[in-house]
């Protein structure tokens, strides 16, 4: 891999590392939406197969994927407060822009029925879940106890699977569940804690996310052993479920982001974001 294609795979990697912090917007979307969706998911199912080919491509998407979470949480979270809707609008550029490239893998295929149902239970699962989501104000205390560790395992695997399947945002999954924002504010300490060398207190907040962290890793690889079961056995199906996912994302995100007030300064603005996330995606999938 040359230098300049590892920084763009690095790139690809912190889209996603972003996108997995944000309620409403699916990483497993964007993956798709740059064309690395299928790549990602062989390299996890193969990791032990095919370790030195697999740590290969994964490396620069792990690290992309953690400096987004880590390095860029904080932008993100201040765009998002002062410019919401231009901001998700070019998310939604960046998920729209994949449904050309998804398309092609059913365009040639006869629709029946199977696929119809897929694609609207999808759409319908989507749209579902960014409703529920709109009482945010349920929180959970994080604790560090068997049970409270038990709790958070549980969690990582739910939390992972849902980041890992496109159109299905994990941080609204965790929303819902109360769990998002003890979670972002523990890691949130970390960085703080990390920054002002208080290293005992960095360990002491990390602590808290080591189960979290181990059923994430787990719940990737079980959830991308299913995906890779179905595309064997069903990929024009899986496609056509891929595809209700993804172009409900939109509507998801913008039902999440309850956006009340806009000028038209900003739908402006807005409008020429939603064109540059076409144009990115276009060119991340290149």
């Amino acid at each position: 891999m040359g230098n300049l294609n590892f920084i763009k795979e690095l790139f690809k990697g912190i889209i996603i590392g972003i996108a997995n912090i944000i309620p409403g917007v699916s990483g497993g979307t964007l993956a798709v939406s740059m064309g690395i969706y299928d790549k990602i998911i062989s390299a996890v199912t193969h990791l032990f197969k095919k370790p030195k080919e697999s740590i290969r491509t994964l490396i620069p998407y792990g690290i992309g994927v953690v400096v987004g979470i880590i390095g860029l949480s904080f932008i993100i979270e201040w765009l998002f407060l002062n410019y919401p809707l231009p901001t998700n609008l070019f998310f939604i550029g960046l998920i729209l822009g994949s449904v050309p490239m998804l398309y092609k893998n059913v365009k040639n295929k006869k629709i029946n029925i199977r696929y119809i149902i897929a694609f609207v239970l999808m759409f319908v699962l989507v749209v579902g879940l960014s409703l529920v989501n709109g009482d945010q104000n349920i929180q959970v205390d994080l604790e560090l106890s068997l049970i409270g560790s038990i709790k958070m395992f549980v969690v990582g695997i739910i939390a992972s699977a849902t980041m890992v399947i496109p159109g299905v945002s994990g941080s609204m999954v965790l929303t819902i569940m109360g769990y998002y924002l003890p979670i972002i504010e523990t890691i949130n300490q970390v960085i703080k804690h990390l920054v002002t060398f208080n290293f005992v207190a960095c360990i002491q907040s990390a602590i808290m996310l080591i189960p979290f962290a181990i059923g994430v890793g787990l719940g990737i690889f079980l959830i991308a052993k299913l995906i890779e079961f179905l595309f064997q056995k069903a990929k024009t199906l899986v496609y056509w479920a891929i595809l209700g996912l993804v172009i409900s994302s939109p509507v998801a995100i913008l039902i999440v982001a309850q956006i009340e007030q806009v000028s038209i300064l900003s739908l402006v603005i807005g409008c020429i974001c939603l064109m540059f996330g076409l144009k990115v995606a276009t060119m991340l999938s290149e």
